[in-house]
């Protein structure tokens, strides 16, 4: 008889997506709030992907649930960037605000919109350190 193999599947990483919202040569930041070790660190806005959505709608929908506001998603900015000891990874795109909303800080300290020169003028969430490195070229 032969004898039956089972291999352990790897699970896929959690995959986290965020936001590079440009206006007038300037990138968003917002600063969290939470947890207690990235409080007062700064971050592109974004979140977790649900089951069901594609990157581009988990990403819409955290624009709107972070800061009250609707995009267009376009393409990715950057590396993925591994997170967790490799159990999720971080994928950044590019977003279009729609229409003419105004994000608000819903889920975070503060926001601000930074020109090229102030990129390096807040602390950044080392996950998003390697996005940060690709805006001056986006930015110029």
């Amino acid at each position: 008889m032969p004898s039956e193999q089972y291999v352990k599947a790897t699970p896929s990483p959690r995959v986290i997506v965020a936001a590079v919202m440009i206006r007038a040569g300037r990138v968003l930041a917002a600063q969290r709030s939470a947890p207690p070790e990235a409080a007062g660190k700064w971050e592109f806005p974004g979140g977790k992907v649900e089951p069901g959505e594609t990157e581009q709608q988990a990403l819409a929908r955290e624009c709107v649930e972070e800061l009250g506001v609707r995009v267009t998603v376009g393409g990715r900015v950057g590396p993925d960037v591994p997170l967790a000891h490799g159990r999720a990874v971080l994928r950044v795109y590019a977003v279009t605000l729609q229409g003419d909303g105004v994000p608000e800080a819903l889920e975070h300290s503060a926001l601000r919109w930074l020109t090229v020169d102030q990129l390096m003028s807040v602390p950044w969430l080392p996950a998003d350190e390697p996005i940060v490195a690709e805006l001056p070229a986006l930015l110029a």
